[in-house]
């Protein structure tokens, strides 16, 4: 049997890192699944979902909190994962705009209240091609309940997006694209 795990590695970034945890995961028969992963300052940060056979789950997760001597916190634990809640629709949403403070706080507050769930979340702070200011970009991929009424969360983003000088792009979907499944 397969046991699900999702992991979490948080460590100075270096090269070799992800081979390091990639070799532990397949020595003890384990199936790389989906991850994401990536540099933020000079640390490393990841998620990762594994499969991996029951008889040698005690034995990766052993072998993963050794590598604490290699300077990286791993921390695995069982997906018993979740399907998609009855009626909920998948969303995206893009904000750009110039960086301040409270732009993440008031857009995730808006999905909150409105009971949105933040499937992923990316942003990125880089500089306008013209004038070199510093612009706020996000994408979220979200999951919006069948209690939810759209039209009153268009609103509410869009009055957000006038208050902090935004740009809002919403966008539901019928069925995800391709590259979002």
């Amino acid at each position: 049997m397969q046991i699900p795990l999702v992991m979490t590695v948080l460590g100075k970034d270096r090269p070799g890192l992800v081979e390091s945890i990639a070799s532990l995961v397949s020595t003890h028969g384990g199936n790389w699944l989906e991850s994401r992963m990536c540099r933020l300052g000079g640390e490393f940060a990841g998620i990762l979902r594994i499969h991996v056979p029951a008889e040698n789950q005690a034995a990766l997760e052993r072998a993963l909190s050794s590598v604490g001597n290699q300077g990286l916190s791993v921390i695995a634990q069982p997906d018993p994962g979740q399907p998609q809640a009855a009626g909920a629709r998948l969303a995206s949403l893009e904000i750009v705009g110039q960086d301040r403070p409270g732009i993440v706080r008031q857009i995730s507050a808006a999905l909150a209240r409105q009971g949105v769930n933040v499937e992923e979340f990316s942003s990125e702070c880089a500089s306008a091609p013209m004038s070199g200011e510093t612009l706020f970009k996000a994408h979220i991929k979200m999951q919006i309940p069948a209690s939810c009424v759209v039209a009153d969360l268009r609103l509410e983003l869009e009055k957000i997006a006038g208050d902090l000088l935004v740009d809002v792009a919403f966008e539901e979907w019928l069925t995800p694209p391709r590259h979002l499944t």
